[in-house]
């Protein structure tokens, strides 16, 4: 039973995340990707804010002075990679968007390499072109021309995966604690996306959409968008940041198993390419693969909001500054969460 507490909270993250890969792909048809994106953050923002106080009990002033940051991370990760993925889900398959996603935490490493002047080993160059290989196969064996063809879900996940990688490495000069920024965040896309809903309007909700759709909606608004983040933040509290960002990897895994429950089709390539990008992305965010700040840090996200780490404590900065004077390793940062 204890087992049971400690580990449920990351795996249900990790499983309500999934879940929108698969009901926004099925909901994308009556929404528009804007309109979904936009609705997605109305209503989940007054959640995000009462976990926040819930948990956190920021100090809302103090969040509010980084709004130029906020601003920016809101534009990047909430408004960008969200509607990246909504788009995407309306020409590829939530396996193979989940699949591609996986590469992430690998590209932000070597994004920390090329910004942040990070070092990376041979391990963690091995790892990259590990997950690289496992992205071609599954874009490989998706293609109906019997080449290597990206459709333009494919590309729209590219797209995805860039905007969240400038997502995580710009999140590193954001104090906020985690859930407060994220509703922060939140709450900004909602402003940031009233000019693209009055040139592109909301045809969806003009025309009429139905009770279904309105349900995976709810579903995206409640599970994936703030539950998520309230059992994330837990477990990282319960099990520390290392334990915790290996459940990440169950992400296209529990994609793949939910859209097969919807009645999709996963094929062999999807199947044998997700198992080397999990390899791949194992090898380039375990420890020793980097030297420098902590490359786990995974998208996915996710939209799965990753939001930065709370800042230290005290005491735990006092224990850092004794262990780097006695040449004992940094401790790992608290991993990312996928954005989905």
């Amino acid at each position: 039973m204890n087992g049971l507490r400690r580990f449920s909270p990351p795996v249900l993250a990790q499983l309500f995340w999934a879940s929108n890969f698969v009901v926004a792909a099925l909901v994308v048809d009556e929404f528009s990707p804007i309109e979904l994106t936009w609705l997605r953050w109305v209503g989940a923002a007054p959640i995000l804010v009462l976990v926040a106080w819930w948990l956190e009990k920021p100090s809302w002033r103090a969040a509010v002075r980084e709004w130029p940051l906020h601003t920016l991370q809101a534009i990047l990760g909430m408004v960008g990679y969200t509607l990246f993925l909504y788009a995407a889900l309306a020409t590829t398959s939530p396996v193979t968007a989940s699949v591609i996603s996986a590469i992430n935490p690998a590209i932000i490493a070597l994004a920390a390499v090329v910004l942040l002047g990070e070092r990376i080993l041979k391990l963690g160059v091995f790892g990259i072109i590990i997950s690289t290989v496992g992205v071609l196969i599954v874009v490989f064996s998706g293609s109906t021309e019997g080449g290597l063809v990206f459709s333009p879900g494919d590309l729209l996940m590219l797209g995805a995966i860039s905007v969240w990688t400038a997502y995580v490495i710009i999140s590193r000069r954001v104090t906020t604690p985690p859930i407060t920024a994220t509703a922060v965040q939140a709450a900004l896309s909602i402003v940031v996306m009233l000019p693209l809903l009055a040139i592109f309007g909301a045809p969806g909700l003009t025309s009429g959409v139905s009770a279904e759709a309105w349900f995976g909606l709810a579903w995206i608004i409640v599970f994936p968008s703030a539950l998520a983040y309230l059992f994330w933040n837990i477990a990282v509290t319960n099990l520390g940041p290392s334990k915790t960002g290996v459940f990440l990897n169950l992400l296209p895994v529990f994609t793949a198993v939910i859209a097969l429950a919807f009645g999709d089709v996963i094929t062999i390539g999807q199947a044998v390419g997700g198992a080397i990008v999990l390899t791949g992305v194992f090898l380039t965010t375990r420890p020793g693969a980097t030297r420098g700040a902590d490359a786990a840090h995974p998208p996915t996200g996710p939209v799965a909001t990753a939001a930065p780490a709370p800042p230290a404590d005290p005491a735990e900065v006092s224990a850092e500054v004794s262990a780097a004077s006695s040449g004992a390793p940094d401790a790992p940062a608290a991993p990312e969460p996928p954005r989905s």
